[in-house]
Order: C-alpha cells, then structure tokens, then sequence
C-alpha cells in the first residue's frame, strides 16, 4: 500500500470525507431537531479518536485546495509502506490484476457492502471501459477513490465534483402550512422547529426526476451535435418545446456553460470539443443548509429554512455559498459530518425505489484510527434517506465522455 503525506489540490475543505467523530458519547448526537437517520457518526461507529485525525485532515485540505497549488500526485505518494505517520493517515490502495473477478458484495436489506480491493475489481470489470476495452485502475484514480463517498464521484465522473447543477424539490405550500398550522414539538425551540419543517418540505424523489429529467433532454440535445454551439441551439430548442423554465436560463448561466466547463470536453480522450462524444449523468450530495458564518447560531445549528433552496419554475439550487461546513453542536459531544455523496451514473430503471447509489463510510484508514473504507451500494430509499447530520440532499448533472462506462445503465446490487 502507498501512503501519502500530501494531497491532491481541488480536495478543499470537504476532504474529510463523510465521517464525523462524537464525543464523548455517539447518542447525543440523536434525536436532534432536524429529523433523519440518526447521526453519521453513530451509524458508523466512530470514535473520539476519529476526530482529531479528520481534523488534522480537513485543515491541510483547507490549505492545499486554495489557488495555485499543484494539482498533480506529489513525489509522497509513492511513499512506502514504512513512511513515518503524519495526521493523514489515509492510504492509496495497491493495484489489482485486470482480470481479477470481484466477489459478491455482502447485503444486508437495502445495502450491500464491500471492502476498497474488492470495489477496485468490479470497477475495472465493470465500470472502467474505455472505447469498450476494460482498463486498470491507475494510481491516480486509487489515490481519487481513498477519499471515501467523494472519492467514489470522483473517480467515475472524472474531475473532482464541482456540484455547479444541482436540483432539488421544495414544497412551499406544505412548508407554509406547517407553519401556520403546527408549532413546535415538546421541548423544542422555534428555530428547531422551523428547521425541522423546512427539512421535510424537500422531496428527494422530485430532486432525483428532475436532474433525470432534465439530463435526458441534454442527452438528447447532444446528439449529432458536433459543436457547441448546436448543442445549446438544441437544448434551448427542446426545452422551450416542453415548455421548460430552463429555457430562460441566461446564456452565461451554469446550466448553458456546464458542458464547455467540463475538463473532459477539452480532452482528446474525452470529448475533445464534440458534444456528441459526451454524455450527461448524475450524482447526489446531502450536505447541510446552515453554512453562512454570518447566520445566528441557531441556524448553523439547527439548519437555515431560507438557504440552498431550488428555484420554483428551474429547481436549480444555487450551491455557490455552499463551502462544505458541517452542521454545529447543539449541545456538548456533537459533531456531525460536512457532506455525503453518491454515484448514480446513467441508470435507465424507471423506478427510483429500485436504482443503486454508490457510496463509502469514510476514507481508506487501513492502519489509522478509521479503519479500511467500505464501499456501499445502497437503494434509493436507503441512499435518500440520510443522517441528522444533513438537511438537504441535491441530485447534480455533469458529463462524461460517452466511451466511459462509468455510468453503466443497469446496476445490480451487490454484484455479481
């Protein structure tokens, strides 16, 4: 195994990958205002330990992903396996032979888990086509999966996550009702409640359509279109033909630069300036809403109603504010972990109860604190469902090349 002492740029503050420690008891961190799964950090059984190595971890992201630092693997990660310790202690794991078959993963009712080796195997049996020829996971996309939930993203959409389009479903009408018409639960302030209100107006399923929806019409778009400039005369052409508020969207606007701002566009191997060469998929990210510094500590507690909000005819979520900060402690031993993605790909089942999202527990910490990263594949249910740790949960569009498989159209769960 190669450890590494540095990081890849672009990592910024959200590297600590979906863990979260709790101390000094993981139940405090239940039942708090904003409903969910219980916290992060209880599911995954993390300890007090675990905190300060993700720490130590998320201040050097802090500092590696600002402007201007390499985006290259560093000379480090190469080191040996006899490197001296330092507070990343997260490691690549080894190469795996091409032909090397994956084992079953092991299910347990709407999850099926396996270990980072065995994700590796089924990755370069399944997922990792090129132009129809399977291809060995390299050293740099291993160092990309370390990272955990954001490392599985990130290795099948191939730049790191920019989240740039994002969709979610906001029910205004309920939101208003229960405020009117309900009040706050036994024991629980106005800003919890209020919190706690906005969280369950959010319709994940809705979010989940509609990036769907909207990646198909792209797809759509990008067919035979050889510049350009006729994909976006394509997409504004369809879109107005469904009569679709994306149709007004700003020719500057994320949604009309999103495919000229993907890296693999650019690329010879990639689409190489061809929009027919590419092809739109989806990921998810649950994170939470209250990251303004400036907000009342009330809302970075218990979550901020009016942030991260789709707009009403586009369900675009601004995500522009959205700087990878954690929910806040309500109350002494809390903590809670800063985000949560999963892949989805190009899924073609209708149903949503019935797609599989690909997750991770936390980075690869064979010999650290963590522990060896798990690698998930969940149902949607089971993916949407989420932690108090998150508030809200967006279903996010980019663009792969159409000669990746990383986006296979049927996932069996827990494969083969």
């Amino acid at each position: 195994m190669y450890k590494r002492s540095g990081f890849l740029a672009l990592t910024t503050v959200g590297v600590v990958m979906c863990t979260a420690g709790l101390a000094p008891s993981v139940s405090q961190a239940v039942g708090s205002a904003a409903d969910g799964g219980g916290s992060y950090a209880e599911t995954h059984g993390l300890t007090t330990d675990d905190i300060g190595h993700i720490n130590a971890l998320n201040e050097k992201a802090l500092n590696s992903g600002r402007p201007g630092n390499p985006t290259e693997l560093p000379p480090s990660a190469g080191e040996s396996p006899g490197a001296s310790a330092t507070a990343d202690d997260r490691v690549t794991p080894p190469a795996e032979p091409l032909g090397s078959l994956p084992d079953a993963y092991r299910a347990r009712g709407d999850r099926a888990a396996t270990g980072i080796s065995n994700y590796i195997r089924k990755w370069q049996q399944t997922y990792s086509h090129r132009d129809g020829r399977p291809q060995q996971m390299t050293e740099a996309q291993r160092e990309q999966l370390s990272y955990g939930c954001v490392g599985v993203t990130w290795v099948n959409s191939g730049p790191y996550p920019t989240n740039k389009l994002a969709f979610a479903s906001f029910d205004e009408d309920r939101y208003k009702d229960a405020l009117e018409n309900t009040g706050p639960r036994p024991g629980e302030t106005r800003a919890e409640f209020e919190g706690r209100v906005a969280k369950q107006s959010f319709d994940e399923t809705k979010g989940f359509d509609r990036a769907r929806d909207v990646a198909s019409v792209m797809n759509k778009a990008l067919e035979n279109a050889h510049d350009e400039g006729t994909y976006l005369s394509n997409l504004k052409a369809e879109l107005t033909k469904k009569n679709d508020a994306l149709s007004e969207e700003g020719s500057r606007s994320n949604f009309y630069s999103a495919l000229r701002n993907t890296p693999s566009f650019k690329e010879r191997n990639g689409g190489n300036h061809d929009p027919s060469m590419m092809k739109a998929v989806i990921y998810s990210k649950h994170f939470w809403s209250g990251q303004d510094p400036r907000a009342s500590s009330d809302k970075r507690k218990y979550g901020d109603p009016e942030a991260f909000r789709p707009d009403r005819n586009t369900g675009l979520v601004d995500m522009s504010k959205d700087r990878n900060t954690s929910r806040s402690p309500a109350a002494p031993g809390e903590s809670y972990v800063n985000f949560d993605y999963g892949w989805f790909g190009d899924q073609k089942e209708a149903n949503p109860d019935n797609t599989i999202w690909t997750h991770a527990n936390h980075y690869h910490s064979p010999g650290g604190a963590m522990g060896p990263m798990q690698v998930y594949e969940s149902k949607f249910r089971s993916w949407s469902s989420g932690y108090t740790d998150f508030d809200r949960g967006t279903y996010i569009v980019t663009f792969i090349p159409k000669s990746w498989n990383t986006a296979p159209a049927k996932v069996k769960q827990g494969w083969p």
